[in-house]
């Protein structure tokens, strides 16, 4: 599997959406094993003022540029 981070910029109600998900390959096989993990993914710069970002459409933060 890899990871797919899809990140679009911000719409007129300062939402920045990010999609996150997996890609595979059908015709090989993988252990299916379930790990924690963690990405950082930088979003970009912003103009000031206050965005929400949502992860496959879940609202997980706010914050100030």
């Amino acid at each position: 599997n890899q990871l797919r981070v899809a990140t679009s910029p911000p719409d007129a109600e300062n939402k920045v959406h990010v999609d996150v998900y997996s890609v595979s390959d059908p015709d090989k096989m993988c252990m299916q094993v379930i790990e924690p993990f963690d990405v950082n993914t930088p979003l970009g710069s912003f103009p000031e003022g206050k965005y929400t970002l949502w992860v496959n459409g879940e609202m997980v933060a706010e914050f100030q540029s």
